[in-house]
């Protein structure tokens, strides 16, 4: 990893105990320009997590706390009338910040759900007739709990297509639930954390990471993934354009990651599996049967041959 790199997730690590996995997903997802969904339980650090990495990297953060009377403009903004100038003023959302958590964003409604399509897929909001172009770099964190959990409202197909990834943290393993512990009773989770590098510098990073290398034959590989996933009976409907090219920029990033400036078979299988099984729509036969995403994604590739 380059020297930037250690340094976020060094930093990271001093509030966020263990998980570098998902950390890892985390600095992949920000520096290919996408979004990350975070599924799990209450209470194992999924916002945590999010405020580190923003703390981190110097980012303006904004957190929307989602329940099922949450509106539409409570995440975009308003046009507020002013009553001393008589004119209408623009208030700015949470949305306007760099990197936005969307805390349990499947306890409100489908409604609120879709303010969030136009920002995370053309980086713009639109207000009262009036655009506003949001800042570079710009990534949506959202936590969702199980989906059968109590009052949740499954993401639509369309919300889910515009996250590059979901990932999951878990439990913390006995060791590191007891060094959690150590840090909570010493104060150091509750100490500020410093930023490590400055947006400008992600933004040098992520310019880097569109510089490595992917030859045709791994484009070809990564595309076949996709394309494989289309026609299966497991499924209503095989993958989407935009997971195709959400693969290829993931793979990328996670090569940057490795310390590679050119992408390796291992890099496309690692992000195939993060970045596209919340993608698939279970056929109603496929879910009682037992069928999952990963469980489709990971068949799939071991049908594609690997190029050498």
């Amino acid at each position: 990893m380059s020297e930037s790199i250690n340094k976020i997730v060094s930093n990271i690590s001093k509030h966020f105990i263990g998980k570098e996995e998902v950390v890892k997903h985390m600095l992949i997802a920000l520096l290919a320009g996408g979004h990350i969904l975070i599924e799990d339980v209450p209470g194992v650090g999924k916002t945590t997590l999010a405020k580190a990495l923003a703390d981190s990297v110097e980012c303006e953060f904004g957190r929307i706390q989602l329940t099922p009377d949450t509106l539409p403009s409570d995440i975009t903004g308003a046009s507020i009338y002013n009553s001393k100038t008589m004119e209408f003023d623009i208030v700015k959302g949470p949305i306007h910040n760099r990197i936005v958590l969307a805390d349990e964003i499947n306890r409100t409604s489908p409604r609120t759900q879709a303010a969030l399509l136009e920002a995370m897929e053309e980086k713009q909001v639109t207000i009262d007739k009036e655009t506003f172009k949001l800042p570079d770099p710009f990534m949506v964190i959202a936590t969702q709990n199980p989906a059968e959990q109590i009052g949740t409202y499954p993401l639509p197909e369309a919300e889910l297509d515009r996250f590059m990834m979901k990932v999951s943290i878990g439990y913390p393993d006995k060791d590191m639930q007891i060094q959690l512990a150590k840090s909570f009773l010493n104060g150091e989770l509750k100490s500020p954390i410093t930023p490590v590098v400055t947006s400008d510098e992600i933004i040098a990073l992520k310019s880097q990471v569109a510089d490595v290398i992917m030859n045709d034959e791994i484009i070809a590989y990564a595309l076949e993934i996709v394309d494989k996933t289309r026609g299966l009976e497991e499924l209503e409907y095989g993958l989407s354009p935009r997971a195709g090219l959400d693969l290829l920029m993931a793979s990328k990033a996670c090569a940057f990651i490795e310390g590679r400036d050119f992408v390796i078979p291992e890099d496309v299988i690692s992000m195939a599996k993060v970045a596209l099984p919340h993608r698939l729509v279970l056929t109603s036969k496929s879910r009682i049967d037992g069928e999952t995403g990963i469980k489709v994604i990971t068949r799939v590739i071991e049908k594609v041959k690997r190029p050498r």
